[in-house]
């Protein structure tokens, strides 16, 4: 716990202290392989699930994010792709106990989930309790064992600018792969801002991920430009178009009239 909190306000200290311009980075097309096409709506059908990967498949996506229930169908579906299965987990609060998370990763892998997506204990992190958020991302990392990549979600609408450099030093120093923004769940979204800050604090050494609130192809130059390598979006279809207007499968995914 003492090493963990030197590490956090070490970065800290040096954050506040650097007065050096945020590297832009370069955006390359096709815009559709940062995307990660995202449903995760409760009430979202089989069917919609489906056309999220017949989508993913005709503009390039990274990966369909899907909940635990739909993983295997989703495997199945991009079967001889190179799009990845990606799976949500302790989503979308991230009060589930570690030895839960850890399960569940590990049945979302068996499953056939090529990356998981896990929420951090933000509770805890703001009671500065840095032990066990470092227990909770590691408990996934190992039940990983390196056969999905791991991104955190540190849901950043929640927390202060320490907080967020303390959630990235903490993923980074649990094994993660990438650092992520937002569940979608929360009251806020991915920020240019908050990309450039988690970006700087991971290095090379990580990735980000920027989540919710990514609309266009202006949004996803920008999240680029920043720092990002992924978008949690489910406007795959307009980014990769320019159509901001086009119809896609989120447009169905509404919740139902009863």
């Amino acid at each position: 716990m003492e090493d963990l909190t030197k590490s956090v306000n070490k970065m800290i200290a040096e954050i506040e202290q650097e007065r050096r311009a945020s590297k832009e980075y370069p955006v390359e097309l096709p815009l559709g392989k940062y995307c990660d096409h995202t449903v995760l709506r409760a009430y979202t059908k089989r069917n919609i699930v489906k056309k999220f990967c017949k989508e993913g498949k005709e503009h390039g996506a990274a990966s369909i994010c899907v909940n635990p229930v739909h993983v295997k169908m989703v495997h199945k579906e991009l079967a001889g792709t190179d799009i990845r299965t990606c799976c949500v987990i302790g989503f979308p609060l991230g009060a589930n106990l570690p030895v839960v998370k850890a399960l569940e990763t590990k049945l979302a892998i068996e499953d056939g989930a090529d990356e998981v997506d896990m929420v951090i204990n933000i509770g805890a992190l703001r009671d500065k309790d840095y032990d066990a958020v470092y227990q909770d991302i590691n408990a996934v990392v190992n039940a990983a064992e390196g056969k999905a990549h791991v991104k955190v979600i540190i849901e950043t609408c929640y927390l202060t600018k320490e907080e967020k450099i303390a959630a990235c030093v903490l993923a980074k120093e649990a094994g993660a792969d990438y650092v992520k923004t937002s569940t979608g769940m929360g009251n806020g979204g991915a920020t240019v801002e908050d990309v450039r800050l988690m970006k700087r604090v991971v290095g090379e050494d990580m990735l980000v991920k920027a989540s919710t609130g990514i609309m266009n192809r202006e949004d996803v130059v920008a999240m680029v430009k920043a720092g990002a390598v992924r978008m949690g979006t489910s406007r795959l279809v307009q980014i990769d178009t320019g159509d901001n207007d086009a119809y896609c499968a989120s447009n169905e995914n509404q919740p139902p009239k009863i």
